[in-house]
């Protein structure tokens, strides 16, 4: 089956495909042609991943899935949730993001955060969501080089190292985008049973 992830982040799209188990081909934005600046305006993840899903359908025509992901620190009010790619400003610094929150978190003891994603898939003309969550702590400075985004300052729960510091196999397993993944495999699989 052939599905396109609205996303032109290599990491995302590496992830995404290492968890589907290449069962299905992921085809990127880049790939389709499409060098759109996706809007994505909504205030919850949901409502964003919808519109990016329904921007490809529309202007493009391919099923697809897109995905957003937010983390939710406690402390700071939930923030930066939907902003979190431009937490620190429109250039989507990863780096910058991290130092912002590591400033905004400084001499604040309780550290408890999550991280949330919501997948939108649009097949067959028919929208379906998936959500994968996963708790865990900030940590007061980066460990780790692997990951992408925050995952240098967070450290889920139960578990001694940062997202940074696993295996992509290890967090692939834990993770909020591997959670909402295993739910839409899972959804794709019984999809193409039934077709067979």
């Amino acid at each position: 089956m052939k599905i396109v992830f609205a996303t032109n982040n290599e990491h995302k799209l590496k992830e995404i495909r290492q968890l589907l188990e290449n069962k299905h081909e992921i085809i990127s934005l880049a790939e389709i042609g499409c060098h759109d600046d996706i809007p994505e305006d909504h205030d919850t993840l949901q409502d964003n991943a919808l519109q990016k899903a329904r921007y490809i359908k529309e202007h493009f025509g391919y099923d697809c899935f897109a995905d957003d992901t937010g983390l939710e620190i406690e402390a700071l009010n939930n923030r930066p949730g939907v902003y979190s790619a431009r937490y620190a400003g429109p250039a989507k610094d990863s780096r910058k993001n991290m130092e912002k929150i590591l400033t905004e978190m400084q001499g604040i003891a309780k550290r408890k955060a999550c991280f949330r994603t919501v997948i939108a898939l649009i097949l067959n003309g028919e929208e379906h969501l998936f959500e994968g969550r996963a708790d865990g702590e900030i940590l007061t400075e980066q460990h780790g080089n692997a990951g992408f985004g925050y995952d240098p300052i967070f450290r889920p729960e139960g578990y001694a190292e940062s997202f940074a510091e696993m295996s992509a196999e290890e967090k692939n397993k834990i993770s909020h985008r591997g959670k909402a993944t295993q739910k839409l495999a899972a959804f794709l699989k019984t999809i193409t049973s039934e077709t067979v």
